[in-house]
């Protein structure tokens, strides 16, 4: 049995999302694919993996976040923005005009639709 086949602590924490096999999944599409952008960014060297999980930590730890952890990939979008800014890889100013612009892309999609950046009724 390899350690991938042991199931962490992690997997049994209660509110978990899981499948329907009762596997740990991700809450929502975006988050998965926040989830893989920070992969791939790690493994272009845009960051160390210490530093990604030093920006995470202080974000998790933010007072005012929720304690069931329903707000994690929030957590993870405003860590990886900190990170990027900090790198100089983007500016918060950007940043926040396209998670503005996702989001009136999301508003003008109709239900069961893919939401795509071109669906801003701005852009």
């Amino acid at each position: 049995m390899s350690a991938c086949d042991v199931p962490s602590a992690l997997t049994r924490s209660p509110g978990l999302p899981k499948s329907p096999e009762g596997d740990p999944v991700f809450p929502e599409p975006w988050a998965a694919e926040a989830f893989a952008l920070t992969v791939h960014l790690h493994e272009k060297g845009v960051f160390t993996w210490n530093e990604w999980a030093k920006a995470l930590s202080v974000e998790v730890r933010k007072p005012g976040r929720a304690e069931d952890g329903s707000d994690y990939f929030d957590c993870w979008v405003a860590a990886l923005s900190g990170l990027l800014v900090a790198k100089g890889v983007a500016d918060a100013d950007t940043i926040l005009a396209l998670q503005q612009s996702w989001q009136r892309a999301a508003e003008a999609t109709p239900h069961g639709k893919r939401i795509v950046l071109e669906n801003d009724p701005l852009r």
